[in-house]
């Protein structure tokens, strides 16, 4: 009796584990057939999995890198993956020195403002072109890649970006929810950041002064609070107006953000000054230099 032909093939790693081989697979980095090569390589040379795969010209270090960055809940982005900002680093270059400052500033709001009990924290500049838009975003991204549920607020509702930096459509936000024309159901998820939200600022108003002061806010505030363990909220810059203020006085507390070489130290006084007289406090200050 002739015995029956037997096939053995190498274990393929599935495509929904958490392995350096199931994660490439599902991601589309390797097919199938080249996972099969990978393997047959890994057994004979007896090395991980992804460096056959980089030896085999499948993947490049960058691939690695981003793969475990996955298996350690740290997620960020490669270069062109998607249509945010190019300023948005903390999406596209983690490990670059830039971000590195960012999450020491992000180590020292932990210690100071977030490990007192507070969840949120308003992020401000004295003039426009200071820069404290997309520092905010990049501060929310480390916080989400902390693993904190972090919630970004545009309270900018003089000159809103932060649909612009993660390539958003036009949609409802803040000033459609204190004008009571719609709720929290408008935040809108971040894919590629687990743990991120926005909530947009909405149909630019032409009172928003007005609007940031209404009672309103209060409760919405009360509300994001309690759904999350940081809420950012990028106000105006205090050059535009006394909006900054009114979105402290929610927060309870202040970052400011000044640019190196521009930002006038008068004014920055003058800034601290009538934060600290409208009760809030100022929790720290960063110096950007782009």
């Amino acid at each position: 009796m002739n015995s029956p032909a037997i096939s053995i093939t190498p274990t393929m790693p599935a495509s929904g584990d958490s392995s350096i081989g199931g994660i490439l697979l599902a991601s589309g980095k390797i097919t199938p057939e080249n996972a099969e090569r990978v393997l047959r390589m890994q057994k004979e040379l007896g090395i991980r999995f992804g460096e056959a795969a980089q030896r085999l010209g499948l993947i490049t270090e960058a691939d690695i890198q981003q793969v475990l960055a996955r298996q350690f809940d740290y997620p960020y982005l490669q270069a062109g993956e998607k249509q945010y900002s190019d300023r948005l680093l903390a999406a596209y270059q983690p490990f670059s020195p830039q971000v590195e400052k960012l999450r020491a500033v992000r180590s020292q709001l932990m210690l100071r403002w977030f490990a007192r009990g507070r969840k949120a924290l308003t992020v401000v500049e004295v003039s426009p072109s200071d820069g404290a838009g997309i520092f905010t975003a990049n501060l929310a991204v480390v916080f989400s890649q902390l693993g904190e549920r972090t919630l970004l607020v545009d309270a900018n509702l003089r000159a809103p970006s932060q649909l612009q930096t993660f390539d958003l459509q036009p949609r409802q936000g803040l000033s459609d929810i204190l004008a009571g024309r719609a709720d929290s159901s408008v935040v809108a998820r971040i894919d590629n950041f687990v743990s991120l939200s926005l909530l947009a600022a909405g149909t630019v108003p032409p009172n928003p002064l007005e609007l940031l002061s209404r009672n309103t806010f209060v409760n919405l505030n009360a509300e994001l609070e309690s759904a999350y363990d940081v809420v950012l909220y990028n106000a105006a810059a205090f050059e535009l107006g006394s909006d900054a203020l009114a979105v402290a006085a929610r927060t309870g507390g202040v970052l400011l953000v000044a640019r190196t070489n521009e930002t006038q130290l008068a004014d920055l006084h003058q800034v601290i000054e009538e934060i600290t007289h409208s009760g809030a406090e100022v929790v720290g200050a960063v110096m950007v230099d782009q």
